[in-house]
This record gives C-alpha cells, sequence and structure tokens, in this order.
C-alpha cells in the first residue's frame, strides 16, 4: 500500500525546559476532549518548543484561548503513514531531496502492526511544492 501524505496545520508553544511541562498541557487537552495526532517536544533556546498537531484545529485553538497559552499558529505540516518497510523514510526524503525540498525536521516512529508514522517540516515557501511532490491531500 502507498503512504497516506496528509496536509496538517499544527500549533507551537515555547514553554521553560523544566519537568511537568508537557504533562500539564497534555492534561489540559485531555481534560477538554481535544485530540491529537501528533505531538513534539524538544528543547529550545533555553526554553523548549511544543508543536500540537490537533485532530480539530478550532478546538484546539478554543482550549488554547481558555487556558491563556501564547501559541504560534497554524503553521503547516505533513503527517504521513504507512506500512512499515526497510527504507520507507529515506524513499520519503529522497522524493523531497530530488526536488531540492529541504526538510526542516522530521520525527518517524514504528506505529506496531506493521505501520509507521511521521511528522515533517518543510519551509512555508516549499510548502506547496512538497505538497505535489509528496502527493500530499
Amino acid at each position: 500500500m502507498a503512504d497516506s501524505v496528509k496536509r496538517v496545520a499544527y500549533f507551537k508553544m515555547m514553554v521553560p525546559n523544566r519537568a511537568g511541562q508537557g504533562a500539564r498541557a497534555l492534561a489540559v487537552l485531555h481534560e477538554a476532549g481535544v485530540n491529537l495526532v501528533a505531538f513534539s517536544g524538544f528543547p529550545q533556546r533555553g526554553g523548549a518548543q511544543m508543536d500540537f498537531v490537533p485532530a480539530n484545529p478550532s478546538a484546539f485553538r478554543k482550549v488554547a484561548k481558555k487556558a491563556k497559552w501564547k501559541i504560534a499558529g497554524p503553521k503547516r505540516a505533513f503527517l504521513v503513514s504507512g506500512d512499515d518497510r526497510v527504507g520507507a523514510g529515506a524513499r520519503l526524503l529522497s522524493k523531497l531531496a530530488a526536488k531540492r525540498i529541504n526538510v526542516v525536521a522530521i520525527d518517524a516512529v514504528h506505529a506496531g502492526k506493521g505501520r509507521y508514522g511521521s511528522i515533517l517540516w518543510v519551509p512555508p515557501s516549499q510548502y506547496g511544492k512538497a505538497a505535489r511532490v509528496l502527493r500530499a491531500r
């Protein structure tokens, strides 16, 4: 089966790089019933950046506003899923490299039951071109 590539909206939030920041944010979303299709957190400039990819961006924005979070976005990324196989990530990145599209970041995981998933980010100026190359819906 071919990989599925979806265009997704994500939001980023900067927080102090201290234990519990991700747990607190995810608890707020859980209590509000906001489902995430992806989440990533990493150190950034003395703090930490959390990227949220909600199933329902408007519901996420509503909760973020109520929680008084300082979020940036929506921004754009791609959510990729498919059958887990040797070289899946290499083929994906090679398609982009062949068209001189820079990948800003990528997170990929084995999702179990023979599946994998990844989220990848490209520069905003290359998003449309990447969507065409990846045949994103």
